[in-house]
């Protein structure tokens, strides 16, 4: 059962946000959220989804690339003039399987520009008009496996993850003193519509239910404590709790939410 939450419909009412890969997932699940909260969102992915809440503006663009991520920059930039809130929440893994020997030049790259790099851009372009402002909030979603990598097939993005926290905490110490707050969330198994479709092409293939190829995946990782896999929805409300005014002392930190996956303190 999907919890509900009560929502301060004004919380960021004059605040323009970008959520990008805001079409589905954890990422339409922030874009809802905010928008809830009053903010003006945009959004970026390959494409819109049918099911997707049209977002205030949508921008169509690939930006593991320079140029994708150029044309949201224009974009954004004439119709809102600059953002408060900037949640960089695209990432993923299309590497094949098979180990490290597997992974070749490009697939290292295909990970380091779609989790690294398109962050590292967008932050770029959007922190001077923060800067100018004297406030802003940036948040980057991370996840993890940067402290829990899976050789199998996801090394490099575990890599990528891993020096997408190191670099937010590096840009924390610097734009801190200026009115910049910057986050990181690491996100463990979160049961999306994706990876809702992964459990049941586990199950067809092993010939088990749904709950049972969900419970292996959950093994695979080393077991959840709480039982089950977190939900996009629960992700989203860490996230408008940390860009909101409630969470102005908070910076430079990351927030784990994976249901106590992670063994270690």
């Amino acid at each position: 059962m999907t919890p509900h939450y009560s929502v301060d419909a004004k919380e960021f009412v004059g605040k323009r946000a970008l959520v990008t890969g805001g079409t589905k997932g954890i990422g339409e699940a922030i874009v809802r959220r905010l928008a809830a909260g009053g903010a003006t969102v945009a959004t970026t992915a390959r494409s819109l989804s049918s099911d997707a809440e049209p977002p205030a503006l949508f921008v169509q663009a690939d930006i593991s690339s320079a140029a994708g991520v150029n044309q949201v920059i224009r974009e954004v930039l004439g119709r809102l003039g600059g953002l408060d809130i900037l949640v960089n929440n695209v990432g993923g893994s299309s590497a094949p399987s098979g180990g490290v020997l597997v992974l070749r030049d490009d697939d290292w790259l295909d990970a380091m520009n779609a989790n690294l790099f398109a962050a590292v851009r967008l932050d770029r372009a959007f922190l001077p008009g923060m800067l100018n402002q004297g406030s802003g909030v940036i948040l980057h979603i991370s996840s993890i496996q940067r402290r829990l990598p899976l050789f199998e097939a996801t090394l490099a993005y575990a890599a990528a993850k891993a020096a997408l926290t190191t670099y937010s905490k590096g840009l924390s110490k610097e734009v801190g003193p200026k009115g910049i707050r910057v986050n990181t969330i690491a996100p463990g198994y979160i049961e999306t519509t994706a990876a809702s479709h992964l459990v049941a092409r586990l199950a067809e293939n092993a010939g088990t239910t749904e709950d049972t190829a969900r419970q292996s995946l959950m093994n695979s990782l080393g077991g959840i404590p709480i039982g089950r896999p977190g939900r996009p929805e629960e992700v989203a409300e860490l996230v408008a709790f940390l860009v909101s005014e409630r969470a102005a002392s908070i910076h430079g930190s990351e927030y784990v939410i994976d249901g106590g996956t992670i063994p270690v303190v």
